[in-house]
């Protein structure tokens, strides 16, 4: 799964990597703590064009009677997700790309302690997880909300966790956002080995109140 992740990138420099064109009200950042529930930064394909947009990362199926209306729903299996009936549409039309420059990940000590990963790209680049989108509207209300894509962890990240985030390799963007034809289900896999490295954080990140630059920093 995914639960928290981090995007440094600042809207302009989001807006020229993705070819989109910015909203006025992106998430201030750099947030190295995104939560669920949170706005997050979302690339989709509207019209012709991609906007560079927010949405509430816990996608809210349009059934909910209330935002808390059932399970907070951050990822979407990707074994999954043509079948579940919450995610199917949105899987077939309406396909996002989330940015982040890394995410986090839980293993346990003996003891039961929490001890936090930081996971980021291997080389230099932001990450682009393969995400899906829903408008949902009730009694006044209205979000725009999203979920990411998870799939069976690669080899390296499953000594820390056995789910990560579909990750898509920019020439795969225009395919998972519906711009180049079919084939976007084929993208829902592992990334490769090399393409993520990963640290151990200090478990100030274990709170979803903490903040700034020393989460993503490496233990001495």
């Amino acid at each position: 799964m995914c639960g928290r992740f981090a995007l440094t990138l600042p809207p302009d420099a989001m807006a020229q990597l993705f070819d989109a064109v910015p909203a006025n009200d992106l998430p201030d950042g750099p947030n190295f703590n995104i939560c669920p529930t949170n706005q997050v930064a979302t690339i989709r394909s509207e019209d012709g064009s991609r906007r560079l947009a927010p949405m509430r990362w816990g996608f809210l199926p349009h059934w909910y009677k209330a935002t808390n209306g059932g399970p907070l729903l951050i990822n979407a299996r990707a074994e999954t997700i043509a079948e579940k009936p919450a995610f199917k549409s949105a899987a077939r039309d309406r396909r996002c790309l989330i940015p982040a420059t890394g995410f986090y990940e839980w293993t346990k000590d003996a003891d039961g302690k929490r001890l936090p990963w930081y996971i980021h790209p291997g080389a230099e680049g932001p990450l682009a997880f393969a995400g899906i989108w829903q408008d949902w509207e009730r009694d006044g209300e209205a979000h725009r909300s999203c979920a990411i894509v998870t799939c069976a962890a690669n080899t390296a990240v499953s000594q820390i966790h056995h789910r990560m985030p579909v990750i898509l390799a920019p020439g795969s963007w225009a395919k998972w956002l519906g711009e180049d034809g079919h084939g976007a289900a084929t993208l829902m896999t592992p990334a490769p080995e090399e393409a993520l490295a990963f640290h151990r954080v200090g478990t100030e990140v274990n709170s979803n109140r903490a903040s700034g630059a020393g989460l993503i920093e490496p233990l001495a």
